[in-house]
């Protein structure tokens, strides 16, 4: 079977598909010796709910990855409708982003982003590696859609 980096055009129509399906914006934050990270993921899905799990794919090379690598916690911020200048802020590398947008500590320590949808609060139980990605796996241990 032909990888599909190796199909001439065909990762740029995948990609087109892809951006055909519109999904929410999330908020991945962990924090690490006491300081905040994050960024903006789209990919997010409910593994299971009897235990609950949910998983979170991030790119290898995503300057929040390696902290949410080494991280035990992760928080998952969904944001709402009108938190459009938030997601920019955590879709841009580098920089402080905590210092631009209003958030506080969940229960486990981890970010949680103020006036989003909801929130979880994840243990991470797995890192998978997925090509360019790790699929991160957590056991929900704190939860509100306010």
């Amino acid at each position: 079977m032909s990888d599909i980096g190796q199909i001439p055009d065909l990762q740029s129509r995948v990609r087109d598909v892809h951006r055909c399906f519109p999904s929410g914006v999330a908020v991945v934050t962990t924090s690490v010796d006491g300081a905040p990270y994050g960024l903006a993921v789209n990919a997010f899905s409910s593994v299971s709910l009897e235990p609950p799990l949910v998983l979170v794919c991030v790119k290898t090379t995503a300057q929040t990855h390696d902290h949410l690598y080494r991280g035990e916690h992760i928080g998952i911020s969904f944001l709402a409708h009108d938190q459009v200048s938030v997601a920019s802020v955590f879709a841009t590398s580098g920089g402080d982003k905590f210092s631009q947008i209003p958030w506080h500590a969940g229960s486990t320590g981890v970010p949680v982003i103020t006036d989003s949808s909801a929130y979880l609060e994840t243990e991470i139980e797995q890192r998978l590696s997925a090509g360019t990605h790790t699929i991160f796996i957590g056991r929900v241990v704190d939860a509100d859609a306010p």
